[in-house]
């Protein structure tokens, strides 16, 4: 009774006021004939603003020629409110440089924009005026609600950015090839005992021997490759080529055999291949003489591709060709013998085993690989670490270190460890993953500047630069940047870019998940499209698996117009 009170007296106060302003209190009773059209309504947030522009129009007879009226549209919500700037209007015979609106009536056009803040997600627009004429007091015109507030489907974009890792090269199997080079008289193609006891020769035996008592390693096949030099003629030539992988596969064929090589007798186990004027053999090592006029020679064997007609030539060039005789045709009659072997490296469940009780032992590829063996981020993180100490100079153990940081919520870590990473080498792997810090932190100017810098890093820099177009508000770059890859943000660009259809293609293409976002945006898309069905049940969805989903539902102006109907107000209550 009391707050009843104190009310009637407030009102029997303002109307002794009012009683004793004349045309103010005739423009209090009118002021809902005053139209107000406002665009966007409801209200909606891009870019972090709420921009609005409201169009005031007066009927006939409405403003006093004498008045002067302060407008101030203002967005209030549970807790507060917040004020656009104020616009200041005088009647005709008001001396004073404000927009003059006439007694035969007029308008005036507002725009303004304010910083967005959560609690506007359930808002309202009202416009305060204040009436003055003369010195008298300025006299309150009740506020008049033009508008819902706010949209805010652009917050829902998901700050998360891509960091990229940096893979491990970790070969479990690598081809190793074992090969000796016997050389021969020329002419001749029998093996000398000299041959066979070159240094050369020798460590070629050491290492099948050791391949054949070693698990790791696997012989998997031989092949000799013979050759005559490109002087004298081809018919023997070919004899001699052929006769000296005769004489290199008895001499391999016995040793393989002598030291037990699993299959050497096998067929297909051994292949041959003969050469019986080895011109690429000579360019070769024309190209790495001192020889004079080795310019000269080479340019014959561009010009010239008949093997006669090349030998003739580089004859002609005597001097030349002694030297040729000396230094380089004995190098060309020769055997190549060649082993092929893979080096088996250690199974996964050693390698995990091994990060665990003795890290020391692994390669830098092996324990990189190591830490992708496992999901749990503690323990990439203590491998990575580890790593990373080891080998201070390798730096994809301590972007890795980033990478993972970076997943588990710790920015500065992530930070410090890009910072280091980046002091080894400025990738653009690691411009991306210092912008994707920099865009968790909120930085959007430097995180824009260090994607657009790091094109060449893949596709994890457009999704980057898509999360920020979304919070600029400019959704068709951000269409553009997500590309055909389906995400929520994606989605979210798409629908914020005025295709609501194809933002559930997109979140249609990731399936069945447990993110109640998807379902939530579905329902969105869904209100925008007029579709009462994916609208309810996506909703459902989404509460189901995040009740916190309802409250929001709740205040969101997406779904104004289904206020009154049943089915989606049983889900939200």
């Amino acid at each position: 009774m009391k707050k009843l009170t104190l009310n009637l007296l407030t009102l029997g106060v303002l109307a002794i006021v009012l009683s004793g302003c004349g045309g103010v209190k005739k423009m209090v009773e009118n002021s809902p004939t005053v139209k107000y059209d406002v665009n966007p309504s409801p209200l909606e947030t891009h870019a972090g603003d709420v921009e609005v522009t409201v169009k005031t129009t007066f009927p006939e007879k409405y403003f006093n020629k004498k008045a002067v009226v302060t407008a101030t549209p203002i967005l209030k919500y549970e807790g507060g409110q917040t004020e656009f700037e104020s616009t200041v209007l005088q009647g005709e015979k008001v001396e004073a440089n404000n927009q003059v609106i006439s007694w035969e009536g007029g308008s005036y056009t507002f725009t303004g924009k304010v910083p967005y803040n959560a609690d506007m997600l359930k808002s309202e627009l009202v416009v305060d005026m204040a009436v003055q004429i003369k010195e008298k007091d300025a006299i309150p015109i009740p506020g008049i609600k033009i508008a819902d507030g706010v949209i805010a489907t652009p917050t829902l974009v998901q700050n998360k950015p891509k960091a990229i890792l940096m893979p491990d090269n970790f070969q479990r199997v690598i081809p190793e090839t074992y090969d000796a080079e016997i050389l021969y008289v020329i002419n001749k193609s029998d093996v000398r005992n000299s041959e066979l006891k070159k240094e050369e020769v020798e460590a070629f035996q050491e290492k099948i021997a050791k391949a054949t008592k070693d698990s790791t390693i696997q012989i998997k096949g031989a092949k000799i490759s013979s050759y005559a030099s490109p002087d004298g003629e081809l018919e023997l030539n070919e004899k001699l080529s052929g006769n000296r992988g005769t004489s290199a596969e008895r001499y391999l064929t016995r040793a393989l055999k002598k030291m037990d090589v699993e299959g050497y007798d096998v067929k297909g186990f051994l292949s041959t291949i003969e050469t019986a004027e080895d011109w690429d053999g000579f360019k070769e090592l024309m190209e790495a003489s001192d020889i004079q006029d080795k310019q000269l020679i080479l340019r014959v064997l561009s010009m010239y591709s008949d093997p006669a007609v090349r030998e003739k030539e580089i004859k002609n060039i005597s001097e030349a060709y002694e030297e040729i005789k000396t230094e380089v045709l004995p190098l060309l009659r020769r055997s190549q013998m060649m082993i092929n072997v893979d080096n088996i490296g250690y199974t996964d469940e050693e390698i995990a085993a091994f990060s665990k009780d003795a890290p020391e032992k692994l390669t830098v590829e092996e324990l990189l690989y190591a830490a992708a063996l496992t999901d749990d981020n503690a323990e990439k993180l203590r491998i990575y670490n580890f790593t990373a100490n080891k080998f201070p100079e390798e730096i994809r153990a301590i972007n890795n270190v980033g990478f993972v940081s970076l997943a588990e919520g710790d920015v500065a870590g992530a930070k410090a460890a890009f910072e280091k990473a980046k002091a080894i080498k400025d990738t653009d792997i690691v411009k991306n993953n210092l912008g994707a810090v920099a865009l968790a932190d909120g930085d959007l100017a430097t995180a824009e500047q260090l994607f657009t810098s790091a094109m060449s890093a893949g596709d994890a820099v457009s999704y980057n630069l898509g999360i920020i177009k979304i919070k600029q508000g400019d959704y068709t770059a951000a269409v553009n940047y997500f590309g055909n890859k389906p995400s929520f943000n994606a989605g979210l660009a798409q629908l914020l870019n005025g295709d609501a259809n194809k933002c559930l293609s997109t979140l249609g293409e990731l399936g069945d998940t447990d993110c109640a976002p998807v379902y939530y945006l579905k329902a969105v898309a869904g209100a925008r499209s007029a579709n009462d069905q994916v609208v309810i049940s996506n909703l459902r969805l989404a509460i189901e698996k995040d009740a916190a989903m309802k409250d929001y539902a709740k205040k969101d102006c997406e779904f104004l117009k289904y206020a009154g109907n049943e089915a989606f107000v049983g889900i939200i209550q």
